[in-house]
């Protein structure tokens, strides 16, 4: 057996099923390993090192288990790094395996040769280690496994090309080896009762309370919504805690921050009290005035609590287990006039959607789009959405329900991962339908060459829907609202106009199936036709880059900027786009109320 041979095999015994990755001679020892192994665990072969951590990512985000990736020396251990940051910034254990030179060759300026432990301290600095020799292992592989699993984080194994060919001999009981054992104990953090009373005290001298989840309080929902009701309360959402908790209760709010609702915005602005579980997000403006409210963060990870917030208690422990050994100690709220309010406005908030998705656009609203698919959606859907303008209509339009999953890149917010995340998925859950919504300036970087990958697995799935759409307006449109709305500047043709590309044809020429759609009339349909088909479905939607992706908290001053760079840069779209302003400004006026005091009819 050679150490190629040991570290599939050990990665089989941790129960390892799929390895994302890409070919090089830097791994030529493990790739010849997979053939003896019967391609176990299966080798998944993407378009692009970058790829390929993104589906360990999107693997890793649905399935609870470490996603793992492997890519050659030099080159493709670089490409890899976007991923893996994408993975650490969003808690996700992710193990990648890399190729080096041969350790005679090291020093040497040889062709590849990057100095691999230095670049990537940072992303995987709790655990990044090089075999040397045969008798490192199985440690350094079962290091790597159990630091991901349980710091949620990145670790890197780097073997170079001729330790991979070595005669696998395991470390002794003698001097200096450092034998290993299989396996993660299951462990639940727990604060100390003193902290959860002081805890209890603080929330219960509250009136009105506001409670804020992220992904870590993913594993507590009946807690969290026996919370809710005890205490009378609204929940708001970080956008990578969306499928946390269901849109449909009415007390939810729906996201927070800048791709958020307005019924979140002011939850957080009219709270005494705040109560964080399982989230740093790391947006200030959109919680409360910083002597406004008494708070509680909520946290598995010490290193994360106090953040963000001048919290008072700060509970180190599981979600779960702290909110059910703070539940008993909470005195019931009425569900008084704090508490009709947030079902108000939440339920005034879909009202606004529905108009906004109504309002005209020249070809398509993209929020019609996104708005459409939310009442179509299986109830065992898993969804992912890119960064970029799709983001936001991500976060406003589709209410997750029931076990419905959803993910984007949340802290990293990089392009690109909205495919390979859903591609990750499919290998997660083989029997759940999948869905990316993706701007075109993301599927022209990285999704159109992945439908490669998709139209080369796709038949190894029990259910084959896999659905790719394109809001293609052929311009970066985040970044083209971002400027006016915060800059005053018109779009920037040269930076920010995309070629417009027949992303249906493209995927029909690979073997799967796709349609454009360029009128209102057909969405629904494509829709319908897309979740009825035999194999992976890509729609290409013509909508409108003049709809505004304004956050809920914009100024009537930024909104106003932003008219008046239109004005200057767009003067042939003017009337169009200042339709989709209008709809905004009407959405955020009615009983709006700001800091000073100052109602809608003086802001009118």
């Amino acid at each position: 057996m050679k150490v190629s041979d040991y570290v599939l095999q050990r990665l089989r015994e941790w129960e390892v099923e799929h390895v994302f990755a890409y070919a090089g001679d830097g791994i030529n020892g493990l790739l010849a390993a997979w053939g003896r192994a019967d391609n176990k665990p299966q080798f998944i072969q993407a378009r692009h090192e970058e790829m390929a951590a993104f589906e360990a990512v999107g693997y890793a985000k649905f399935s609870g288990k470490v996603g793992v990736c492997a890519a050659t020396s030099g080159p493709g251990a670089i490409h890899l790094l976007n991923g893996l940051y994408d993975a650490k910034l969003d808690h996700v254990p992710v193990v990648a395996i890399v190729g080096q030179t041969n350790r005679s060759a090291m020093g040497g300026s040889y062709q590849q040769e990057v100095d691999l432990l230095s670049l990537y301290k940072d992303v995987a600095g709790d655990y990044c280690e090089m075999v040397t020799v045969p008798e490192q292992l199985p440690n350094v592989i079962d290091r790597a496994m159990r630091t991901a699993y349980a710091k949620r984080t990145v670790t890197a194994v780097i073997i170079p090309a001729d330790v991979q060919e070595l005669d696998y001999t395991p470390p002794t009981h003698a001097f200096k080896m450092v034998p290993s054992s299989l396996g993660m104990a299951a462990y639940l953090p727990i604060p100390a009762e003193s902290e959860i009373t002081r805890a209890a005290e603080l929330i219960n001298a509250g009136e009105k309370v506001a409670i804020l989840i992220g992904q870590g309080a993913r594993g507590a929902r009946p807690e969290v919504e026996q919370l809710a009701e005890v205490l009378g309360a609204g929940v708001a959402k970080a956008l990578l805690g969306k499928d946390a908790l269901p849109d449909d209760l009415p007390y939810v709010t729906g996201s927070i921050g800048l791709l958020g609702t307005r019924p979140s915005y002011e939850l957080m602005q009219d709270c005494d009290t705040l109560l964080v579980i399982g989230s740093s997000f790391p947006y200030t403006q959109f919680m409360p005035d910083l002597d406004q409210a008494r708070a509680v963060q909520i946290d598995i990870d010490p290193h994360m609590v106090g953040l963000r917030y001048p919290f008072e208690v700060n509970l180190v422990g599981d979600a779960g287990e702290t909110l059910r050994r703070l539940l008993p100690q909470l005195k019931r709220k009425q569900h008084g006039k704090w508490r009709k309010k947030i079902e108000k406005d939440s339920a005034r908030w879909w009202e606004v959607m529905e108009r906004r998705a109504a309002v005209e656009a020249e070809p398509i609203n993209p929020e019609y789009v996104v708005h459409t698919l939310d009442a179509l959606l299986p109830d065992n859907v898993i969804l992912a959405a890119d960064s970029g303008s799709s983001a936001n209509w991500y976060a406003r339009h589709l209410r997750l329900r029931g076990g419905m999953r959803g993910s984007l890149s949340g802290t990293l917010a990089t392009m690109g991962p909205g495919v390979p995340y859903v591609i990750g998925a499919k290998f997660a859950h083989p029997d759940r339908p999948c869905i990316a919504l993706v701007g075109d300036g993301a599927m022209q970087m990285n999704g159109l060459a992945e439908l490669i990958t998709a139209a080369k697995y796709w038949q190894e799935w029990a259910n084959p829907q896999l659905i790719v759409a394109v809001l293609n307006n052929q311009d970066l449109n985040q970044v083209t609202w971002e400027m006016r709305a915060m800059s005053g500047a018109p779009q920037f043709l040269p930076s920010q106009s995309l070629p417009d590309v027949p992303y249906a044809d493209f995927a029909r020429s690979i073997g799967l199936d796709g349609v454009r759609v360029e009128k209102p009339g057909e969405v629904e349909a494509a829709w319908r036709q897309a979740l009825a088909c035999d194999r992976p479905f890509v729609i290409d939607f013509r909508t409108d880059p003049a709809v505004p992706p304004i956050p809920p908290h914009a100024s009537l001053d930024q909104i106003e900027a932003a008219a008046a760079a239109i004005v200057k840069g767009d003067s042939d779209r003017t009337g169009m786009i200042r339709q989709g302003l209008k709809a905004k400004v009407q959405e955020m006026l009615p009983g709006h109320k700001h800091r000073d005091g100052s109602g809608s009819e003086n802001t009118k």
